[in-house]
């Protein structure tokens, strides 16, 4: 059959490429093979990628068997948790654009016949489903997998996070520092993307769902053995991809969003993958508004069935071990569209058919849709006066008794000034606090709130306390939150105007984000904001800060 990869090596008009690549080392053998790019986001910075040099080379095993010629590059790949509560976290979001076009570059200038995705993590993930959407080629996702929980903490197996909310602790002296360093040892074991459903480990579980990975992928820890035979089948897998002529716009449809979108309302997901979704979707022209409404229909009427780490004791192994992501789609199969083909080149419905489970059911872990967790949303789109574009929530993260929540305003400019005031003890029960300038232009880049959640919670207030932001929040944050309000703040919203002792109510089962004031009074005190100076001015984040949507479209650069 014919390859693109011939368009560019066909003998003898395009044999100066042929010697480039054989000035590499490739052989004619290699040459007349589709030739299949890996892009790898392996580094020595981020735990979720730390072993994915490892997986890759089970990956050229698998294409190597399968009658394909590999070629593999490097991509970018920053942690979230490094980056948080200083400018580094500026970059985190921004990054996902760029990882896309990055891939897009190396795939279309060296025309490549398929690609293999490797990543583990919050950004890496979607920009890498979102350069598959865009290219339309063979493509497939491949995770490294989630690390191991740590030691046992405050009634859980610790992770990563769990610093913050122990300097919360240390700060109110519920723990010594003896605690706390031994806590710094022993919360994070392994190697993987974090052990909690944080943004990470979401974004895996929609690329499965999607069908962009092999059932299974998504939770297979990053120390298990079966990782590398994943790796090797997902190998296979592209080279069969490629011979069929199944490229990635035939899996990421709008029906295979609606199934990803099925599974993080019914596994209570994190709330960023709505702003991935959003972005992906936008790189098939689907509409922003089509997705949000897909959003609120879907939550409607799918419960939760799972309940994992922020919102249960369960870490990503427990969910692994209790049929992760295939057993969760098998229970609300009859809620998913199964005639989606996946990258196993069947259909979602013979994939939940033919899975082997390897572990027994864990009903505490994924219920059934008769006794399921929540009837309520996973994952909630909220409107009203403070977020006429909608803004979003994460009920699964929510003690129920915080659903409907009024408060007073705390204003905060800043995320800095917000965590200072935190951890000084300047937020009391019955706040509502305000973090603006933050959005994907005002911040620039939707900075996480994480730390300030942390903090609320290590300082007892999770249950007595809110927090609203343009901003984004981390998979791991539970409390009182809504994020992603649109309009921003720097883009002139409703949240510009809000004052200290201001009275916000937060009613997730009417879907509602409100401002205790007239339209008049916004509008007066709207009509006496000035813009503020945007942050950066040069380099990417400059660009970033002209040409990003709002987070209601995805937060995706827009020329």
């Amino acid at each position: 059959m014919g390859y693109r990869s011939n368009d560019i090596l066909g003998k003898p008009e395009w044999s100066f490429n042929r010697s480039v690549f054989k000035s590499v080392g490739f052989s004619d053998d290699d040459l007349g093979r589709p030739v299949i790019g890996i892009a790898n986001s392996w580094n020595e910075l981020v735990p979720g990628h730390a072993n994915l040099r490892q997986v890759a080379e089970h990956v050229r095993k698998g294409i190597y068997r399968a009658g394909g010629t590999v070629a593999e590059f490097g991509v970018i790949g920053a942690c979230d948790g490094t980056a948080q509560g200083h400018a580094g976290m500026h970059y985190i979001l921004p990054s996902r654009d760029l990882i896309a076009n990055d891939i897009e570059v190396m795939v279309q200038a060296h025309r490549l016949d398929g690609i293999v995705l490797l990543g583990s993590c919050d950004k890496i993930v979607p920009g890498m489903l979102m350069a598959a959407a865009r290219l339309k080629i063979p493509a497939i996702f491949l995770p490294g997998g989630p690390m191991l929980g740590g030691i046992e903490f405050d009634g859980r197996k610790a992770d990563l996070t769990t610093m913050s909310e122990a300097l919360g602790m240390l700060r109110s002296n519920k723990i010594d520092e003896k605690t706390y360093d031994h806590l710094e040892e022993l919360c994070g074991p392994t190697c993987g993307s974090c052990a909690f459903y944080g943004t990470a480990n979401t974004m895996c579980c929609m690329a499965e769902a999607l069908g962009m990975s092999l059932p299974g992928a998504a939770l297979v820890p990053a120390v298990y053995a079966d990782r590398l035979r994943l790796a090797e089948d997902t190998g296979k897998a592209i080279v069969a991809l490629i011979n069929s002529q199944t490229n990635a716009d035939k899996i990421i449809t709008y029906q295979s969003l609606e199934n990803a979108i099925r599974v993080l309302m019914a596994t209570g997901g994190s709330t960023n993958a709505i702003l991935h979704l959003s972005a992906i979707a936008a790189e098939l022209g689907i509409a922003a508004e089509k997705m949000m409404d897909a959003y609120d229909r879907l939550s409607e009427s799918t419960p939760q069935i799972a309940k994992v780490n922020p919102a249960s004791k369960y870490d990503m192994e427990d969910f692994y071990r209790a049929g992760g992501i295939p057993r969760v789609m098998q229970e609300i199969s009859h809620l998913l569209h199964l005639d989606c083909l996946s990258v196993t080149g069947k259909t979602m419905e013979q994939n939940i058919k033919d899975y082997k489970f390897k572990y027994p059911a864990d009903n505490n872990v994924i219920s059934t849709l008769a006794k399921p967790f929540s009837k309520q949303k996973g994952v909630a789109i909220l409107r009203g006066n403070l977020a006429p574009d909608t803004a979003v929530t994460k009920p699964a993260a929510i003690d129920p008794q915080m659903h409907v929540f009024t408060g007073s305003a705390r204003v905060f400019d800043s995320e800095e000034e917000a965590e200072q005031a935190i951890l000084n003890g300047g937020i009391k029960e019955g706040d509502v606090v305000v973090i603006r300038y933050e959005g994907p232009k005002g911040g620039p880049g939707m900075r996480e709130m994480y730390k300030a959640m942390k903090y609320i919670y290590g300082m007892g207030l999770a249950k007595k306390t809110a927090l609203i932001t343009d901003g984004r929040f981390s998979g791991t944050n539970n409390g009182c939150f809504v994020g992603h309000i649109s309009p921003e703040a720097a883009e002139g919203g409703p949240l510009a105007a809000v004052q200290d002792g201001d009275l916000i109510t937060i009613d997730i089962p009417k879907g509602s984000l409100h401002l205790h004031l007239s339209g008049q009074e916004i509008s007066a005190r709207l009509a006496k904001w000035q813009r503020p100076e945007p942050k950066f001015t040069s380099g990417y984040l400059g660009v970033y800060s002209k040409l990003a949507s709002s987070a209601a479209k995805g937060a995706v650069v827009k020329i």
